[in-house]
């Protein structure tokens, strides 16, 4: 029988690469397999559970460790070419939680099972929360592309446009809202997000203007107590991480590794009296005391000095061609302290780390970015570059270039919610 389902599955090779890759699998299972499409998107009738079923027990007869399996694609809501109804899905996830609960049979090896995968529309979430009930799904999965699609010629405009980019967060709140109200039990995940659908576009979604929109969504989705972001894709269409052709890391790549290496799982609340043209997130840092700012300059005119107050404040100067000057105030309220004191000299000794990312050239466009005015290549080896930063006096100001992306870590900044 095992040759029979190596056959019939042919997955051998991504799970046992996995193994050596320290890959965390989280695999999607087919919602709509033994439906039937009753008008236009509709689909209706019971789903066959049968075809999942032999897969996870033929995983499970393997060894394959699949972290999560998530349940059905783009169903929800109006659905993206198809859609089912929520109390149907509901009774269809339950279902799946009993074939988990009885091939897993060791509570704690259980996989997490995620639903739906789809666009999210919070009355079709709740309904789905409410009909599979408590501890059902682990983490209700949604879908970003806020950029809209590929063929739209002013995705660039839209980038840098703070109105645009905020209107994701009303999805993000309205999950974190869905969840506290009806799933108290589970959590928040993208499981899928390029900013542009169909496949992205050529000559933004793999250049550097892309982390702007990549690392503003990552902060954004922080902040709501998203717990996972998985990127569409890693390699795949213009929004992949890497190129198809070559595997040489597009920007977002090495955006992602810096938001890996510097923001930890604590996030801190920004409270900003800036420019909307600033973005500005905190987190504990990762792996070391102190925090992690990170900054986006949206202004492709417009450059701040950034400086860090000891009552925790940061006041903004804005320079225009070296020219224009004025400023405010950009506070990290109830986030950051010094504990009360006054700043000693060594405090003022203190360093802190920078690193500035900016396009090749002044090249929005670019496919290659700078880290430090030091463009990010891969060695003659294939290895990836060091990440080095910056330091500079902590007293001394922050200079955001117009266009630009900073992390700046702060080890010497205490907060309560770090320690």
């Amino acid at each position: 029988m095992g040759s029979i389902l190596d056959s019939k599955f042919g997955f051998g090779s991504p799970f046992s690469c996995s193994s050596h890759s320290r890959a965390i699998i989280t695999f999607g299972l087919n919602a709509l397999y033994g439906r039937h499409n009753v008008q236009r998107s509709v689909w209706t009738g019971k789903w066959n559970s049968t075809n999942a079923y032999d897969f996870l027990k033929y995983t499970i007869s393997k060894g394959y460790q699949v972290e999560s399996w998530e349940f059905g694609n783009e169903l929800s809501g109006h659905g993206t070419g198809a859609r089912v109804d929520a109390k149907l899905y509901g009774k269809d996830v339950t279902e799946l939680k009993s074939i988990l609960r009885k091939l897993y049979r060791a509570p704690l090896s259980q996989p997490l099972l995620l639903a739906p995968g789809g666009f999210f529309d919070q009355q079709w979430y709740t309904q789905l929360l409410q009909t599979s009930g408590h501890g059902v799904v682990s983490a209700l999965t949604h879908h970003i592309y806020n950029l809209g699609g590929g063929d739209d010629v002013h995705l660039m405009r839209k980038i840098v446009d703070p109105k645009y980019l905020d209107r994701a967060e009303d999805t993000y709140r309205d999950m974190q809202l869905t969840l506290q109200r009806h799933g108290t039990w589970a959590s928040a995940w993208v499981s899928e997000s390029g900013g542009v659908f169909n496949n992205g576009r050529l000559m933004v979604s793999n250049t550097f203007m892309n982390s702007i929109w990549y690392l503003d969504q990552l902060g954004m989705a922080s902040k709501y107590n998203t717990k996972v972001f998985c990127r569409q894709t890693l390699i795949g269409g213009n929004y992949g991480l890497l190129d198809t052709q070559t595997f040489i890391p597009n920007p977002d790549y090495y955006s992602a590794l810096l938001w890996h290496r510097l923001m930890g799982k604590g996030v801190l609340s920004v409270d900003i009296n800036a420019p909307r043209k600033v973005r500005a997130y905190a987190h504990c840092s990762k792996q070391q005391q102190g925090i992690t700012l990170l900054l986006i300059n949206l202004s492709n005119s417009t450059g701040y000095n950034v400086t860090l107050q000891n009552d925790i404040n940061v006041s903004l100067e804005k320079q225009t061609n070296l020219r224009r000057h004025s400023s405010f105030t950009h506070g990290l309220r109830r986030a950051v302290s010094w504990l009360g004191r006054k700043p000693s000299s060594r405090d003022a000794a203190a360093k802190r780390e920078e690193y500035h990312l900016a396009a090749k050239d002044g090249d929005h466009q670019s496919r290659t970015m700078l880290l430090n005015g030091v463009p990010l290549e891969l060695a003659d080896d294939g290895s990836i570059p060091a990440l080095d930063p910056v330091t500079a006096a902590v007293s001394s100001p922050v200079y955001l270039a117009p266009t630009s992306i900073a992390f700046v870590v702060l080890p010497k900044f205490e907060a309560k919610a770090c320690s």
